[in-house]
């Protein structure tokens, strides 16, 4: 998701399909968080919502921000389709990423699922997101790497969206953060044309030391 282009925009990307996403939890969220404890959980960017569902549905208490009122409605009857008690555990809010700040340490988790801003604007929503984890809490960021420019997917062509583990660490006071996860992962993958590729995904995950 390239988080900067505007609501507008996502709006009408969402009204043109009946589903962006493939209403799957994103596999990163699932094999860095399976073995925490639940609690407050925030998710930046939260899109149609499957990753939200997915930790309410393990119990944690989630808010879950995008700026697309369809997405966010989107979101919201599938949790619903989920059952009463997952969609409780979910606060929808319509928060515009680039200027909207968590409550500081309010979350044991705060989630970032391939949100891709400019590289101007990423270390000021890292630091806030850094920021709005509680202590023992743990801050996990994914994206496409920057070599997934090489591949014949269809991403935008901007090489300044993409980052690495070590951009999303300069975000850090070293001194607060144990890094657990700062890894690039490869995945097998098919284009539009139907030809295999390797992709490439950031995955960054650290925990703020008590």
């Amino acid at each position: 998701m390239s988080g900067d282009l505007g609501e507008e925009f996502w709006d009408e990307r969402y009204r043109s399909a009946a589903a962006l996403w493939s209403g799957n939890p994103n596999r990163y969220l699932v094999s860095e968080t399976a073995g925490l404890t639940p609690g407050r959980a925030l998710d930046a960017g939260s899109g149609e919502g499957a990753d939200a569902i997915w930790l309410a549905g393990r119990g944690w208490q989630v808010t879950a921000v995008d700026f697309s009122a369809v997405a966010l409605q989107r979101a919201a009857a599938h949790a619903c389709q989920r059952g009463s008690a997952v969609a409780a555990r979910i606060e929808w809010a319509k928060e515009d990423l680039t200027t909207w700040i968590p409550s500081p340490g309010r979350y044991d988790l705060v989630t970032a699922q391939y949100l891709h801003l400019p590289s101007a604007s990423r270390p000021v929503l890292f630091r806030r997101l850094a920021a709005a984890v509680a202590a023992g809490g743990t801050l996990l960021i994914a994206g496409h790497h920057p070599t997934d420019l090489q591949t014949t997917m269809p991403r935008p062509q901007d090489p300044d969206r993409y980052f690495t583990g070590h951009e999303a660490a300069s975000a850090l006071e070293p001194r607060q953060w144990d890094i657990i996860t700062n890894a690039t992962p490869e995945r097998a993958g098919t284009d539009p044309d139907g030809r295999p590729v390797i992709l490439h995904d950031t995955v960054f995950r650290a925990q703020r030391r008590t």
